[in-house]
């Protein structure tokens, strides 16, 4: 069943690379008494991800914060090492926590999984956009095709904060 609106966010860890090596963050720990931006990509690097998508909030990390977001972060089926390459290829900064859900482990849990392998990739994430607010989720913008970037690009969320 997909995640809606309402809905508490599942327990689930992610994998983070950092300065000092690997360190794991849990949703609790992530939402906790904060107003969180959680997105998702099919992969990193991946055109439409990489060209548009994670750009996107790039582009307006103050913006969001102006809107009293406390953290802007990006979930992809993929591992610590890649998104820490794609997070300094597109130049991230602090801005944006990218989460490594390497094994789909909470991507399965929300419901919004697919399956890439005629593709040649495996089990993905849809791309989605949501905003958490102590762990609950207020709004969850979802694309119909892996291609679009509609409705959950940074500016569509910062229509909705």
């Amino acid at each position: 069943m997909t995640i809606k609106a309402g809905d508490r966010l599942p327990e689930a860890t992610f994998k983070v690379r950092t300065a000092n090596g690997m360190d794991d963050v849990t949703t609790a720990g992530l939402t906790a008494g904060k107003k969180v931006v959680l997105f998702a990509v099919p992969g990193a690097f991946t055109p439409s991800c990489n060209d548009r998508h994670l750009p996107s909030y790039v582009r307006n990390v103050e913006a969001l914060k102006a809107k009293g977001v406390d953290t802007i972060a990006c979930v992809a089926v993929n591992d610590a090492f890649v998104l820490d390459a794609w997070a300094r290829s597109v130049g991230t900064g602090d801005g944006i926590l990218m989460l490594a859900d390497g094994n789909g482990t909470f991507t399965k849990a929300v419901g919004l999984d697919f399956d890439g392998s005629a593709h040649g990739l495996g089990l993905r994430s849809r791309r989605y956009a949501m905003i958490v607010e102590d762990g609950v989720v207020e709004h969850l913008a979802v694309e119909d095709a892996p291609p679009m970037v509609e409705a959950s690009r940074a500016e569509r969320l910062l229509e909705v904060l």
